[in-house]
């Protein structure tokens, strides 16, 4: 029996080895000054963002909701810290901490409207996608907002390790949110809401609760890439910071092998979904595509992988396999 995660990774692999064959510069990798620079190490830097957006996405998911305000968040919360290091002369750590508390605000509002107001998350969290950019606009006169802070920029751009800082954080995320799923009873709790939220209440779980719970995650995980992605660039960009991101967002959790309709969480398939995007936009912009261009063919992949993991595809296979051995 194929892994569940055998799809999502055949895709990567094949992107790569694509790539390490036929794209020059792909597979170089030097350090200088201690620190690792090449294509490659790109990847995880650059694909950091996502690969955070992806893990809150799949908690999401995982309980049968969806939330389209990711990006949204990402550029709020990235306006509220640099307005607090610029404007306000906040220290980093009080820049970051209102940063992550706006992101748990817009998660507490998402969750209670789709919990308590009995409103379709997808009609929730897309009133937050345009409130929550048009509040970053508001806040900002819809002007970037540059800073100069070594402190607050180690988040986008500094190392450890030799490592890209990024990176780390996506990494320390996903192993705590991993942890959480796979070695305590909240996996279960959320797998269960997804399956069956009816059974769930009926066996005691605290649903409301729960969905609360995954629902400020997201949007927590969604302030820490909209955080990272303004240290990345020393400014707070809030008409293009997180634009599009949440479709690369849910388009990682789907590849990755999470349905749509809930109850499972597939975080390492996420996680693959995240890298698969970050390293076919890689290839595509490496290539001189333009941006129309790269939005289809991702569009085109993205359906390929999907349809891989249908059964149909299985039975596909299955009905070709007599025709080869022949």
């Amino acid at each position: 029996m194929r892994s569940r995660n055998f799809w999502p990774l055949v895709g990567l692999a094949a992107l790569l080895v694509f790539n390490l064959l036929f794209t020059t510069g792909f597979a170089r990798i030097e350090l200088r000054d201690g620190r690792l620079f090449g294509t490659l190490v790109d990847l995880f830097k650059n694909g950091a963002p996502v690969m955070l957006l992806a893990i809150g996405m799949t908690l999401v998911i995982a309980t049968g909701g969806i939330d389209l305000s990711v990006g949204s968040v990402m550029a709020l919360a990235g306006a509220v810290s640099a307005l607090l290091l610029t404007e306000y002369g906040f220290g980093v750590p009080l820049s970051l901490l209102a940063g992550l508390g706006v992101g748990l605000l817009a998660g507490a509002c998402n969750g209670a409207l789709v919990t308590y107001g009995g409103i379709q998350p997808i009609i929730v969290t897309l009133v937050m996608l345009v409130t929550g950019r048009g509040l970053a606009q508001a806040l900002t006169h819809d002007q970037k907002v540059r800073f100069e802070n070594p402190t607050f920029e180690f988040f986008g751009h500094g190392t450890l390790l030799a490592l890209p800082v990024p990176m780390l954080i996506a990494a320390a995320v996903a192993l705590i949110v991993g942890l959480l799923l796979r070695r305590t009873v909240l996996g279960l709790y959320v797998e269960a809401i997804g399956g069956n939220p009816s059974a769930a209440r009926l066996s005691g779980l605290r649903v409301n609760g729960i969905r609360m719970v995954v629902y400020m995650a997201c949007a927590l995980c969604a302030a820490v890439a909209g955080m990272i992605a303004a240290a990345d660039i020393k400014e707070a960009d809030v008409a293009n910071a997180g634009l599009y991101m949440e479709l690369d967002a849910i388009l990682a959790v789907v590849l990755g092998g999470t349905s749509l309709a809930g109850g499972h969480a597939n975080l390492v398939g996420s996680l693959i979904g995240a890298l698969f995007i970050q390293t076919l936009t890689t290839m595509l912009q490496m290539r001189g595509v333009i941006t129309e261009h790269t939005l289809i063919i991702k569009a085109i992949v993205a359906l390929t992988v999907c349809y891989a993991q249908t059964p149909s595809f299985e039975r596909l296979l299955r009905r070709l396999r007599p025709a080869t051995g022949a």
